[in-house]
């Protein structure tokens, strides 16, 4: 269980933002209550990382008793995952009958050009995260049953929507960059033969120094968004703080952020239209987000590289000018507020009737000091 704390100090610190605000708004509401008895009263703060938890079982498979992670205080639960995993067991092959279930949390959308999501092929498939989210509606629905050969159950389907509904708002898991042998960006819709950069797990992103920060070489461009930016966001530093200070600063801020969004109703979250489309939607209202992430890049030393059976483009990704942090702080800010409020709505439309738009006076608190002011606190 220490390895369960470890991990979720840092990395899993978005999506339990996520599932952290949607189960405030659905408190006390008949779809809360279907969703805890689903899943055995697991909060969706918590079960908003379980499907990036289980790709520990990458390497050993899911039935190794010393095998993190565990859940032990939840068998039927702990079943179906593992029954989950071995129906879709991770493949570096792109044509395998059976998907991973890593594809699942992302679609590789060319951001060259104007494009949506519908307008191409290169990017998508029946598997990414644009398909499985409204097919875990369909089970929650009953209308594809719990036999279904992705071993996605009810209970499944909601822990996997606690957690894809925070990813689908993240930039770089909808677009991608892709390049042609020269390292130029190109449209591999148009024909022209391409290098995908992974959602930019394969570039390294540098950032210019500042006087404030004067780091300015960075992991993966995709792990900064997943990672930096949202720290950034939570308690005013991208950089990882010390093993022993993690639980004293997240936790506090993680909740005093969480307060503040259930009581605040962000901008232009609603989304029209049955349920099962809603994914489509907000992967085309990302993209230009993310073809922002990029056009405020400028990619160096980008090569043909060729690892487990994948061919990807490998190279820097460079800050144009100065100020990436504080946009894509931002950007996160405005993200994980919208998508922790569509999770709860999401499962109000497809579980009850009741829209949390017309419950926002029941679950609104006093104005709480907002997190723009928690960061400066602490960055001085």
């Amino acid at each position: 269980m220490a390895c369960v704390s470890e991990a979720r100090a840092y990395g899993p610190l978005g999506h339990e933002i996520v599932g952290g605000i949607a189960d405030q708004l659905l408190a006390g509401k008949p779809a809360g209550a279907q969703i805890s008895a689903l899943i055995d009263g697991i909060t969706l703060e918590k079960a908003s990382v379980i499907a990036d938890e289980i790709k520990a079982w990458d390497k050993k498979g899911p039935d190794d008793a010393n095998q993190f992670p565990r859940y032990r205080g939840h068998p039927k639960i702990d079943k179906q995952l593992r029954d989950f995993w071995r129906a879709n067991p991770p493949t570096n092959d792109q044509n395998s009958a059976v998907p991973s279930h890593h594809w699942f949390h992302y679609t590789d959308v060319p951001v060259f050009g104007l494009a949506k999501y519908s307008d191409g092929k290169v990017g998508r498939s029946e598997w990414d995260v644009v398909h499985m989210i409204p097919y875990c509606i369909t089970v929650l629905r009953g209308e594809t049953p719990g036999t279904n050969e992705r071993k996605i159950t009810k209970p499944i389907a909601v822990i996997l929507l606690a957690h894809y509904v925070g990813d689908i708002h993240q930039p770089l898991h909808v677009g991608a960059e892709y390049f042609n042998e020269s390292g130029e960006a190109v449209d591999p819709d148009r024909g022209a033969s391409a290098l995908g950069d992974e959602g930019g797990n394969s570039l390294s992103l540098v950032e210019n120094a500042t006087a404030q920060h004067p780091r300015h070489h960075y992991h993966s461009f995709h792990a900064y968004w997943d990672l930096d930016a949202v720290r950034n966001l939570v308690i005013g530093t991208p950089d990882e703080l010390p093993k022993l200070q993690r639980d004293a600063v997240y936790q506090p801020a993680k909740e005093k952020l969480i307060t503040n969004f259930v009581a605040t109703e962000p901008k232009n979250w609603r989304t029209r239209g049955d349920p099962k489309t809603w994914a489509e939607q907000w992967a085309n209202e990302i993209l230009p987000i993310a073809r922002e992430a990029h056009t405020r890049m400028k990619f160096k030393h980008v090569h043909r590289e060729e690892k487990d059976s994948r061919v990807f483009a490998k190279g820097e990704a460079h800050e144009i000018g100065t100020g990436y942090l504080d946009w894509s702080t931002e950007v996160v800010r405005e993200e994980l507020h919208k998508a922790g409020w569509r999770l709860a709505d999401l499962f109000e439309k497809t579980l009850g009737s009741t829209s949390v738009a017309t419950t926002m006076a029941s679950v609104a608190s006093p104005r709480v000091e907002s997190n723009t002011n928690l960061k400066h606190e602490r960055s001085r």
